[in-house]
């Protein structure tokens, strides 16, 4: 198809883990739009060009390849694209900043401002610039300010389309969305921009589900969602250190909360801590943001999160140390989970790293095994977030070993670890491994979805989060 037969031309910049999958359900629900990705990186647009996808996301292969070369488009021609599209989606990283002024809380746009740059560089005819990377209140403004410096006469508006999508789910999240937020100028042509987009999403998606704010609620309110659901998390931990000390079960106080329904169910499972690329980031940026106008109340408050979390995933790490004769130099320890989440390959900000990086520090031999985790992207993470690379830990290569195989991990292992939330490992066969391990055999179950009891009486010696250790209580 020309482009004269496409009733709207879409540019996203940035095609990680944001921007490919949103890019490619908007292509295969409306086919009367052209989407085309780009990124300046040769290799990651090559991948989406390909049947093996950078990233891991059920369904994704399925509806790339549907749209793949007759609506959605993947390339590194960044300018033609630009000025080809009516929309341009900026869809780039914003992590936390390193240094500086802020670093550790405040993210870091440099991304985003050099997306606009090129836009108000390349573009010949009046554009709809939508952010959709997660961004500080009042990033619109900064995005405003590059592209109205065109000096060509050129408009833009600028919207904010934030994603409310999770990974493991980001299909069925972007088919069947709970909202829509769509965030724009309070004007005219505001109004006018945020109704050509919300035009695009009502292809499928209900009208009622399509919620119009100004620019800053809708900046604001992604923070505000991340925020409350990791609180939600770090509640549900903090109680699960009270249950293992008194004897009460973790799950059973979530389902008897959960059953109110003020409270709900979601995000009440205790675990070895939260992490992704969006929670941590997005409080901390939110901290930042409190600081910044003098609400230091505020700032401790939502900290506080951060903190529980950082707590959890060091007590899990800790109690594996202690249960096991309080050493594990020289003992070989299988973690099973790698990834942050089910269903994705994404490591940032996982706990399995930190706990990983625990162990090590123990002198602890390690070997893990996950279904969809490379051991490339392990590297880099451990490197960026933790600054553990080969050039600052002697042996690091030999201290941490990948398995392609669950039962090759577990091989003469003094304990497990599950720390991702994977279905398949609740099918494994635990009587071969155990016999496989050294005895004692330890199980910590960070995720809580092993029948406890069954591996008990097996032989292991079972511990897990929230949960009463039966040596350690008489009267359970």
């Amino acid at each position: 198809m020309g482009d004269d037969q496409f009733d709207v031309k879409i540019c996203c910049m940035g095609a990680g883990y944001v921007g490919g999958p949103t890019m490619a359900v908007i292509a295969k629900m409306c086919p009367k739009v052209r989407v085309c990705v780009v990124d300046i990186s040769q290799k990651q647009i090559d991948a989406w060009n390909t049947d093996n996808l950078p990233i891991y996301e059920p369904q994704l292969l399925e509806v790339v390849k549907e749209s793949r070369g007759r609506n959605l488009f993947f390339s590194t021609d960044i300018e033609t694209e630009i000025q080809r599209a009516d929309i341009i989606f900026i869809s780039v990283n914003t992590p936390t900043k390193t240094q500086g002024i802020g670093a550790g809380r405040a993210a870091n746009i440099k991304n985003c401002e050099l997306c606009a740059r090129t836009i108000a560089k390349v573009a010949k005819t009046n554009k709809i610039v939508v952010e959709k990377s997660t961004v500080p209140v009042r990033t619109a403004t900064a995005i405003r300010r590059v592209l109205t410096c065109n000096e060509k006469g050129l408009q833009f508006e600028v919207l904010s389309n934030p994603e409310f999508l999770a990974e493991g789910t980001a299909i069925d999240d972007l088919i069947t969305p709970d909202r829509v937020l769509i965030g724009g100028a309070q004007t005219d042509t505001g109004k006018a921009a945020a109704e050509k987009l919300a035009s695009v999403y009502a292809t499928w998606i209900p009208r009622e589900r399509i919620l119009t704010t100004n620019l800053w609620s809708s900046e604001c309110a992604k923070l505000v969602a991340n925020a409350f659901l990791a609180q939600r998390v770090s509640s549900i931990n903090s109680i699960s250190a009270l249950c293992e000390a008194t004897g009460a079960d973790v799950s059973e106080i979530s389902r008897a909360v959960g059953m109110d329904d003020r409270i709900g169910k979601r995000f009440l499972q205790a675990s070895v801590g939260f992490g992704g690329s969006c929670f941590q980031k997005d409080i901390l940026n939110l901290v930042y943001l409190c600081e910044t106008y003098g609400l230091d109340e505020c700032a401790s408050y939502w900290n506080q999160v951060i903190l529980m979390n950082d707590f959890q995933k060091k007590r899990f790490s800790e109690k594996m140390v202690a249960k096991m004769f309080n050493t594990v130099t020289g003992k070989k320890i299988s973690i099973l989970g790698f990834a942050f989440k089910k269903d994705t390959g994404d490591v940032r900000e996982t706990p399995s790293m930190f706990v990983v990086k625990d162990l090590l520090a123990e002198g602890a031999k390690i070997h893990i095994y996950d279904p969809e985790v490379k051991r490339e992207d392990m590297w880099i993470e451990m490197k960026y977030t933790c600054n553990i690379h080969s050039g600052n830990t002697p042996h690091l290569e030999e201290s941490i070993t990948t398995a392609t195989d669950p039962y090759e991990a577990c091989n003469g292992s003094h304990a497990l670890a599950i720390l991702t939330e994977w279905n398949e490992f609740q099918t494994y066969d635990y009587e071969r491994i155990y016999k496989s391990m050294s005895k004692p055999a330890f199980i910590f179950d960070g995720r809580n979805i092993l029948d406890h009891e069954k591996l008990r009486e097996i032989g292991f010696e079972v511990h897990a989060i929230g949960k009463p250790d039966p040596t350690a209580f008489d009267d359970l």
